[in-house]
């Protein structure tokens, strides 16, 4: 029977796979279905179709499974495809995605699916990009470029939609044209925010300081077109967080300051305690932090009385703030400001050598390292040279489930043993899963 686009199917789902579709099978053939739950039996209809693959939509539920729930509105907004499962089934599904992914990709068999944390599923994000269209800003629906509204998904806190709302006046007050996103970051009570305004190119940037009164704001900048000089509009674009790494001790604090254009990560509720699981992880002892950020789990460490501590950065706005957030540790951190690859490039003199506000001393111990590599996983030169530096412990902080298994095929490959993975949800009712995973040679 041919299967054209628009037309349906009839299927028992299987499992969740990455990305957020479910896994069926149709006559032989693969079918990854929206809005689905394994254990269901569903009426599809076909959204794409390849020699391989069907793709579908949800059009029917002929039998529910009991984790079933009403989703939102608007499903696809915002990456809130699981909005429809039941909290903790999502939390199961996102460990079985992490170890089907590890199994299929990796070719690691994990005896059961690793556990996932939770988060409360409201207000959690402190880090958005609204595009702006017609004066509205929103996210876009999964899979397109139609603007949806933020809001409505639940993620942002409830002040945080109200600030959207009055940003959207005053466009449209001061007829004010050329902006295509928002870059918005918070900290984690939510009482500092900060902004930095994408502006298509020939844009006047001095034309959108009164965006400046929406809300308690400590910062707003603009830039036109992805390499345009940045023009400061108002205050400090950034936000700062304390974070306490060990409970028990009051000392073990850390003040992480942030540009708004730096990566950090998103959930307000989890990021506490994602530092103090991959502190918790670390032996005394050195240790080499790569991809670095703002210093989120390497200066944790060196809060926890863990160092000397190498600290390595190539992005220069995030490298500008980690150096900043170093400060009060020269005594035992130092800061790299230069590419993974090149610092590992340069051999085994980088590596577990701090300069203590004097001339450097290099640790007897071999580090233990920590990457926290971007969605595209470590690149073969970074990997290549991590297995080279051979660290004994290598902690890998993980935000893609197909990129870990492909890197953790590689460090097996290599001499390397999994000795520990757990998952961390830091967006709730969508796909993502957040993973941190333990090598031991």
């Amino acid at each position: 029977m041919s299967v054209e686009v628009g037309s349906e199917i009839t299927v028992d789902v299987e499992k969740a796979v990455a990305g957020g579709r479910m896994l069926a099978r149709h006559e032989g053939r693969v079918a990854l279905v929206w809005g689905a739950i394994p254990g269901e039996r569903v009426r599809a209809r076909i959204d794409r179709v390849t020699p391989g693959v069907l793709y579908a939509e949800v059009a029917e539920v002929l039998s529910s499974s009991p984790d079933r729930r009403p989703a939102s509105a608007d499903w696809r907004c915002g990456g809130s495809v699981f909005a429809h499962v039941a909290y903790e089934r999502q939390r199961e599904l996102k460990g079985e995605i992490v170890r089907d992914a590890l199994e299929r990709i990796g070719r690691v068999p994990l005896p059961a699916p690793p556990p996932v944390a939770g988060s409360p599923e409201q207000g959690y994000r402190m880090r958005a990009r609204l595009h702006v269209r017609d004066g509205r800003l929103g996210f876009y629906r999964e899979g397109t470029h139609e603007l949806c509204d933020a809001s409505s998904t639940g993620q942002l806190a409830s002040a945080t939609g109200e600030w959207i709302g009055e940003v959207e006046e005053i466009i449209a007050r001061e007829r004010l044209t050329g902006l295509a996103a928002i870059e918005m970051a918070e900290n984690v009570r939510g009482d500092e925010r900060a902004c930095h305004l994408e502006l298509q190119g020939g844009t006047d940037a001095r034309a959108f300081r009164p965006l400046a009164a929406a809300g308690p704001l400590a910062g707003l900048s603009a830039a036109r077109g992805d390499r345009g000089e940045i023009e400061l509009l108002e205050g400090c674009p950034g936000v700062a967080d304390v974070l306490h790494v060990r409970a028990d001790d009051p000392a073990s604090t850390l003040r992480l300051r942030r540009d708004v254009r730096a990566f950090f990560q998103a959930n307000r509720f989890l990021l506490e305690p994602l530092a103090r699981h991959v502190v918790s992880l670390l032996p005394p002892g050195p240790v080499v932090d790569l991809y670095a950020g703002v210093g989120l789990f390497g200066l944790a460490a060196a809060a926890a009385g863990i160092g000397p501590i190498t600290l390595v950065e190539g992005d220069p706005v995030s490298a500008a703030d980690l150096a900043a957030n170093a400060e009060p540790f020269l005594d035992r951190v130092r800061v790299e400001r230069r590419s993974v690859e090149g610092f590992l490039a340069a051999g085994p003199q980088s590596v577990g050598r701090v300069p203590p506000r004097g001339s450097p001393v290099r640790a007897a111990a071999p580090p233990t390292f920590i990457v926290d590599p971007p969605r595209t996983g470590m690149s073969k030169q970074a990997l290549a040279g991590i297995v080279s530096a051979a660290p004994p412990r290598l902690l890998y902080v993980s935000c893609d489930v197909a990129t870990l298994a492909r890197d953790t095929r590689t460090l097996l490959d290599a001499g390397y043993t999994l000795d520990g993975l757990t998952g961390f949800d830091l967006f709730p009712n969508t796909a993502h899963v957040e993973s941190v995973a333990v090598f031991r040679r």
